[in-house]
Formats: C-alpha cells, sequence, structure tokens
C-alpha cells in the first residue's frame, strides 16, 4: 500500500501517520510492537494498527520477516483467529498489519474479574474449545502460534473468543524459538520448558499454553507464579505440575497430560485434546464422575490403618452430597459464590460404587489382539483377524490408550517392508496397494501415523536404488529406467529419480539384448521404443507453485453454480490423496506452465504424444486416470468411466492426470 511521505508524527499527537487510517489513541503495547485503535477511511470501520518498533527489526531481513509471517497468518481464515486486513509499512519504514478491533477486552481482565475459582465449567469447556479448534485449524497448516496466552484471546461482538496476534508464529522449517536478534519470543508465564530453555518448538508447545489457560479459567490463578519471568521458567521447567481442589478433580488428568515437561509425553494433537475435552463434558461433573474419582483415591489409601479409612469414606461421601447439590447457574462468567451447606446423607449404595474398580478401556481387547497378530504376521489378512485392522478399530475407540503407538508405528514399518519388498521384485501394483493401505491408515491415526510415513518413503527410496543396483549389475536398462520413474510416485522424490535415471542411461546394453533399438529388416531405419513415463505428484506441483505463485485452476464446469459454492481445486479434488499420488484438477494450461518451469535447467520435460502413451492410463491405488496429451487433447479413461467430453484446456478434471516425458 502507499505511505503519506509527510513526517511520521503528526504534531499534535505524536501518532504514526499512514495513508488510508486515521490514528486515534494508543490502546496496547509490547516488547516487539504498539497496537493502535484506528479508522479506515475508505470503509469508515474500526481497526488495531500494530506497528512495529524500530528497536525490535534492526535490518531489513528483520522487516521483511516480519512481513513474511503476517502474509503467512492472512491466509488463515478461520472464525476463532482474528485475521489481517492489511500489510504495509509506515513512513518510517517501519512493518504494520492492520486487524479487526475487538473492544469487549480479553480474556486476562474476565479472569482477574473473578473470585476464586469458577463454578462455570461449560464456558471454560466452551472457550478451550474454540481456542482448539483455532489451533487445530493453523497446526495442520504448519503454522504455530508461541505466544498462547490470556491476553491474546479476545472476544468479538458475539462473545467469541478470538485467538489474536500471530504475529511471532513461525512456519514449519523455520527456527521456531529465536528472532534475528537472538531474544526468546513467547510469555514465560505460559511458556512450556523446551521453549524457554530456546529449543526448537513444535505444534505441542501451544498445547502447553493451553494447558495453563486451562488452570487459569479454573483456579483464577497460574499454576505457577514468579516474581520474574527467568524463575518463572526454572518452575516450568523444574516444579511439579500443582493439584487441583477437591471438586475439580475430574479435569486433574487433563491438566497432567497439557503440562507435562516432556513435548513426548502431552497431548500429540489439538484435536486430540478436543477429544479428552469431550470425555470431560460427558462425564467430569457428574455424580458417576465424583464417584469414579474418589474410588480411584480409595484404591491409593487402602493401606491405611481401618479407623482412618473409615473417616475418609464419611468425608467423600459428604463432598458426593455437595456434589450432587452444584447447581448449573452460568449467569456470570467465572464467578464463585458461597458454597451449600453440608446436608447429603451418607448413602450406602455410594461406597459400594467407589469400592468399584474403573472401568477397561474399549480399546484394550484390540490392543492385546493387535499384538499377537503383528506377532504372528497377519498384518492385513484375514479380514477381521488382522492386525491393520484391529489397530484402526482401537483408534477408532479410544485413541489415547498407551499401547496404540507402538503399534502404529509397527503396522506401518511392516506396511512398508512389504511395500519396498515388491519394489525391489518390479511388482509395482503390489507395491502400490502396500503404499495406499500405509497413506490411508496413516490419514486414520494422524499425527502419529504421519509422522511414521515418512519412514516408508525412505525405504522406498533404499529399495528403488538397490534395484538400480541389481539392474546395472544385469544391464537391465530397461528396469532401471522404469525403477526410476517410480522415485516421485512412491518416495515423493524427483531429485532421487533423476539421479537414478542419469545412472540407467549409463547401463551399456549388450547388442543381443537391446530391446530399445531395434533394426527394420530391409530398411537399415531404426525405431524407437516408448519413452519412460512418469506420473507429476502432489508434491512435485505443489513445490511448482510454491515457487511460481500461480494461481490454481478450478476443477467444475463453468456454468456449473458448484464452481462458486463449493469450488474444487488440486488441493481438494473432492476425495482423500497423500502427497505421492497423482495430481488432478490441473488444466492444459497449467501443465504447460510447469513444464515450462521443470525445464529450466535444461531437462527438458513434455507431454506425451498419444503414440508415446501408448493404452495405459494413469492409475495408482486402484484409482485410475486419463492423462493430458501435449496436443492438448485427453487420453485414456478415468474413474468417472468412458464418457464424451468437451475439453477446456483452461479447467482441470478430478480423473484426469499428468503422465511426463523427459528428454
Amino acid at each position: 500500500m502507499s505511505v503519506d511521505p509527510s513526517s511520521h508524527h503528526d504534531a499534535a499527537s505524536a501518532l504514526p501517520r499512514i495513508a488510508g487510517f486515521r490514528l486515534l489513541r494508543e490502546i496496547g503495547q509490547g516488547g516487539m510492537s504498539t497496537v493502535y485503535l484506528a479508522e479506515q477511511e475508505s470503509l469508515g470501520r474500526k481497526v488495531a494498527l500494530k506497528v512495529m518498533l524500530p528497536e525490535a527489526l534492526t535490518d531489513e531481513v528483520s522487516r521483511r520477516r516480519f512481513e513474511n509471517e503476517a502474509r503467512t497468518i492472512a491466509r488463515l481464515d478461520h472464525p476463532n483467529i482474528v485475521g489481517i486486513y492489511e500489510v504495509g509499512r509506515t513512513a518510517d519504514d517501519l512493518p504494520f498489519y492492520a486487524m479487526p478491533y475487538l473492544g469487549r477486552g480479553h480474556l486476562g481482565v474476565r479472569i482477574s474479574r473473578q473470585d476464586g475459582r469458577t463454578r462455570d465449567q461449560q464456558r471454560v469447556i466452551a472457550t478451550l474449545r474454540a481456542l482448539l479448534e483455532a489451533l487445530d485449524y493453523a497446526h495442520v497448516r504448519g503454522v504455530v502460534h508461541r505466544d498462547v496466552k490470556a491476553e491474546n484471546v479476545l472476544f468479538d461482538d458475539a462473545e467469541r473468543p478470538q485467538l489474536a496476534d500471530f504475529g511471532i508464529a513461525l512456519r514449519k522449517g523455520i527456527n521456531p524459538r529465536l528472532t534475528m536478534t537472538g531474544l526468546a519470543v513467547g510469555s514465560t508465564a505460559y511458556m512450556p520448558p523446551e521453549q524457554a530453555r530456546g529449543e526448537e518448538v513444535d505444534s505441542r508447545a501451544d498445547l502447553y499454553s493451553i494447558g495453563v489457560l486451562a488452570w487459569e479459567m479454573l483456579t483464577g490463578m497460574l499454576p505457577f507464579n514468579a516474581a520474574d519471568a527467568l524463575s518463572m521458567a526454572v518452575m516450568h521447567a523444574k516444579d511439579p505440575i500443582p493439584r487441583l481442589p477437591a471438586e475439580l478433580m475430574h479435569w486433574q488428568r487433563f491438566i497432567d497430560k497439557s503440562l507435562a515437561k516432556s513435548p513426548a509425553n502431552r497431548f500429540r494433537s489439538a484435536q486430540q485434546m478436543l477429544e479428552a475435552l469431550d470425555r470431560i463434558e460427558r462425564g467430569g461433573f457428574s455424580f458417576g464422575a465424583m464417584v469414579a474419582n474418589f474410588a480411584q483415591l480409595w484404591r491409593r489409601t487402602r493401606v491405611l490403618p481401618k479407623p482412618l479409612l473409615i473417616g475418609g469414606g464419611l468425608l467423600c461421601a459428604a463432598m458426593i452430597g455437595v456434589a450432587s447439590q452444584h447447581d448449573a447457574d452460568t449467569s456470570d462468567f467465572f464467578r464463585v459464590e458461597t458454597l451449600p451447606e453440608l446436608r447429603k446423607p451418607i448413602q450406602p449404595e455410594v461406597v459400594d460404587r467407589m469400592m468399584q474398580p474403573p472401568p477397561e478401556s474399549p480399546a484394550q481387547q484390540l490392543v492385546t489382539n493387535a499384538e499377537a497378530q503383528l506377532a504372528a504376521r497377519k498384518l492385513t489378512a484375514p479380514q477381521g483377524d488382522n492386525a491393520y485392522d484391529s489397530v484402526l478399530a482401537a483408534w477408532d475407540s479410544d485413541p489415547a490408550h498407551a499401547g496404540l503407538p507402538p503399534l502404529v508405528v509397527g503396522v506401518l514399518g511392516s506396511l512398508g517392508d512389504e511395500m519396498a519388498m515388491r519394489l525391489r521384485r518390479g511388482d509395482e501394483d503390489k507395491a502400490r496397494d502396500y503404499l495406499q493401505r500405509a497413506t490411508q491408515f496413516a490419514d486414520r491415526t494422524a499425527p502419529l501415523g504421519t509422522d511414521a510415513l515418512h519412514g516408508i518413503h525412505e525405504k522406498a527410496a533404499e529399495a528403488l536404488r538397490k534395484r538400480v543396483e541389481a539392474s546395472e549389475k544385469s544391464r537391465d536398462r530397461k528396469d532401471a529406467l522404469a525403477a526410476a520413474a517410480l522415485a516421485n510416485e512412491f518416495a515423493g522424490d524427483q531429485a532421487l529419480g533423476d539421479t537414478l535415471r542419469a545412472r540407467a542411461e549409463k547401463i551399456k546394453v549388450a547388442e543381443a539384448d537391446a530391446p530399445e533399438v531395434a533394426i527394420a529388416a530391409g530398411t537399415g531405419n531404426t525405431t524407437q521404443s516408448q519413452p519412460a513415463l512418469r506420473t507429476l505428484t502432489r508434491a512435485e506441483y505443489g513445490r511448482f507453485v510454491a515457487a511460481t505463485g500461480r494461481e490454481s485452476s478450478l476443477c467444475r464446469e463453468r456454468m456449473s453454480l458448484l464452481r462458486i459454492v463449493k469450488p474444487r481445486d488440486w488441493r481438494e479434488p473432492g476425495f482423500v490423496q497423500s502427497d505421492t499420488q497423482p495430481v488432478v484438477c490441473v488444466s492444459y494450461e497449467d501443465v504447460v506452465a510447469y513444464t515450462h518451469w521443470a525445464s529450466r535447467n535444461g531437462n527438458k520435460v513434455r507431454l506425451p504424444s498419444s503414440a508415446e502413451l501408448g493404452a495405459n492410463p494413469a492409475q495408482t491405488g486402484g484409482r485410475a486416470y486419463a492423462t493430458w496429451l501435449k496436443d492438448g487433447s485427453i487420453a485414456g479413461t478415468g474413474w468417472r468411466g468412458p464418457k464424451p467430453r468437451t475439453i477446456e484446456r483452461a479447467r482441470g478434471y478430478d480423473d484426469v492426470a499428468v503422465k511426463l516425458v523427459h528428454d
């Protein structure tokens, strides 16, 4: 945007001057920026302008880094995330961005107004759920907030929580802890131990901060308090997790897992944390849940003398009576009234229920079955008695079961071994089937499964290297080229495919064994065989889009109403795809642009002709695709079946993929 070249400050108010905005007053200041209330003159609406302080941005690299981060956050379109309207620079070349002005205060103010512990646990859950849904949306897009705190939770006019201040958030692949000046960022009152130590953080750092917020909303105070930031950070790293009062005991397991010192012991994702919230909401406030909690306490204290146990049982029953009389008044957010008198008489059946053991996890038998099936190498068969199905059923039943992580890794590892063996043998169809199963399994068990999926890609890469090595020894150039063409699909690594192809092309084939060149009888002419074709994957096309900024073509007919209300493109074609599967919903014009980009280093890439393609459509994992040809036509039959179509070169099709020739 353009900036007024006049003085940076008004003579009267000393406020920054930015063209298009009339600044009214300062409304907040932090260590790296100042926030002003302003009016956007073109629309007449109130906005908040965040302007970085000069001392926080010491060089041009830092300025550009802030602007790039702001643009990244501007892509986070979620109802519980404060968006960004505009990014620019002030007259003094300081970066700023404009965002909605939310004048109903932040969560910290509301917590400070409460008197002791909150009774409105439903409101606590609703607030946490909104924040976790916002973080889940950001995390799956590779953005970690790094500064979740009460002051960054604002409320709109509809009283919806809004997560604000993604200004220091970072994308995956960028050091998430240090600024360009080497200063740790984030608020120590909510900061996980690894972040305070300056280590690299991931999405679990945000989940730790959510745990601190949960404690603060429930109790009206922080779990750790110290006079200075350093002491606060040490307490987070060293001190044991505090205990909640008796009436909030059903939250303790949630708090313990949220505030675990090691990220490995925390919730794995915001989605898993949401599921734990659901369990609290279903049973945490009920009479039965309180009984279960005190039953656990009873088992721990059975070693005490019998008179002391009797007295403790009477006290527990009295506290349960209090819980059963607890009303559901939610008229005042986070405000506590005087507890009612203890009047509930002791019921004998209550003590009987307290002595009963807690119910076993519904996933336990499935986990036991999966362990035995995996040991017996019953990976995907027989039907109804295999580790693959048992682990998925256990995950759906109780994803927090402690026995599931090694089973998920074990199943994916075994699927990878089977796929790699088929690749080495040249059985691509069976290898493709195992890859598809592994991808579906990883998606169902995300994020644990998606992390383990990287190991499968590495196994595929190693199998293809060994296959090319064997082809070099046997001088089988055709098989080596076929293996090289599979690298992008199975390993997601086009660089590996190029390396293997270069090795394959160096193989000298004996004249009697050479199938590539045949001498036509009586003519002396040579007839070249069909060139090796490879499928363009979503991962490779994504790198092209990231490098060029090319807009996505739509995957619906121009006159279709769904083109407007429910658009489809290569990122979301309408069905689930992994990064190693063929890219679809790309137009002929998109593919031509890609071939020009991919040929920039002298390695010419192009679409095949009909003769070069033959009669084989692109196919993977049981889904068939037609493919674009170099003349702009479409060859083959896709999964939608044979049908006449009028080719529109500017739109994509969800059953048309791309095969490429490397000259």
